[in-house]
């Protein structure tokens, strides 16, 4: 198990110390809920009253909550991102994969750098590349042609089609499928006609894309999800989209067809996001928003009408089918006031 002194932690986080230098922490936790050998965080003055019982043997907490606290702390400003970083320290997460099973299919072109593993079941098809420490968990596919980073991880059970291009340091959940074929059909007198998909999938640096998400490939050219992207479950991403980096997508949403969203921006879940739009950089859209229009402005966006009793949204909605009509009777009583000079 790993463990650190809390100056050491002070050292990497770039804090300041109060109280005894020399504990050791082996892990996190929450303030309700820590104990001896544990540190935790105040990052909403909300919890302030948990700070005053916690067990913890230490907390990150900032310079304007620290008046009146005594305990032992590691002080800075963004004690949330202090946590994050810690967390990562004391990570007990196992590998994905560990050596090379010997039930794997390894098709004799691929190409696997230094310190791969792959799992039991799993298969590496033809000219593929594996850079460096990439990890392919159990029964994962990766396809023809395909390039994945050094440091770039797959759970269990990812499918990873043809000409799909991973960047390095990326995490692939379990159920994840890059590369799948975008909706894209011809009708001919009611017949549909499939078009193939002959783009591939580029994603960049640092991208985590969670369980039984689905990345399309391209129509054409390529679907492109850049550095830092997070991807949360059961996100839907269609075919030709480009996600700007670090732009985060909570669960549940979909980005219909060739569609861009910007940098730096976040998507609530159970949200979607129609085709063939653009969404400008660090624009926030709250959760359940229908977009269905281009957004030029960055700023927060929202549709979702609250949670009511059932007997009120029935009449509110019978309401909103009568707006139109409501609205052109208000323009004909506007017509019919007279006027001041």
């Amino acid at each position: 198990m790993k463990s650190y002194t809390i100056k050491e932690l002070a050292q990497k986080l770039g804090g300041d110390i109060q109280g005894d230098e020399t504990l050791v922490i082996s892990s996190v936790a929450t303030l309700e809920n820590a104990g001896a050998g544990q540190l935790s965080f105040l990052a909403n003055s909300k919890y302030r009253a948990q700070l005053e019982s916690t067990q913890a043997s230490a907390v990150l907490i900032s310079p304007k909550e620290i008046d009146g606290y005594s305990g032992n702390a590691i002080i800075l400003s963004d004690p949330y991102v202090g946590f994050a970083r810690v967390s990562q320290l004391l990570d007990t997460t196992p590998k994905a994969a560990q050596g090379i099973h010997p039930s794997a299919i390894i098709h004799p072109t691929a190409k696997l750098g230094e310190d791969v593993a792959v799992g039991p079941n799993a298969v590496i098809g033809e000219n593929v590349i594996l850079g460096e420490r990439v990890q392919v968990g159990a029964g994962s596919v990766v396809g023809q042609d395909c390039i994945l980073g050094s440091g770039t991880r797959l759970w269990a059970n990812v499918t990873i089609y043809h000409d799909v291009h991973l960047g390095q340091d990326c995490i692939i959940h379990s159920g994840a499928v890059i590369g799948s074929d975008g909706f894209g059909y011809a009708n001919e007198r009611g017949q549909w006609i499939k078009i193939p998909q002959t783009g591939g999938v580029r994603v960049g640096d640092r991208v985590e894309i969670g369980a039984s998400t689905t990345v399309d490939r391209g129509a054409i050219e390529h679907t492109e999800i850049h550095d830092g992207v997070i991807l949360d479950n059961q996100v839907q991403i269609a075919h030709n989209d480009i996600i700007g980096e670090n732009t985060a997508i909570a669960g549940n949403s979909t980005i219909a067809g060739s569609t861009r969203i910007g940098k730096y921006c976040i998507i609530g879940g159970n949200s979607a996001v129609a085709g063939h739009l653009s969404v400008a950089d660090g624009t926030h859209i709250s959760g359940a928003t229908n977009v269905t229009s281009i957004i030029r402005e960055r700023g927060v966006y929202s549709s979702a009408t609250i949670a009511m009793d059932n007997k009120l949204w029935r009449r509110n909605t019978v309401r909103f089918r009568q707006l139109d009509e409501l609205f052109q009777r208000v323009k004909k009583l506007e017509k019919s006031v007279p006027t001041e000079d």
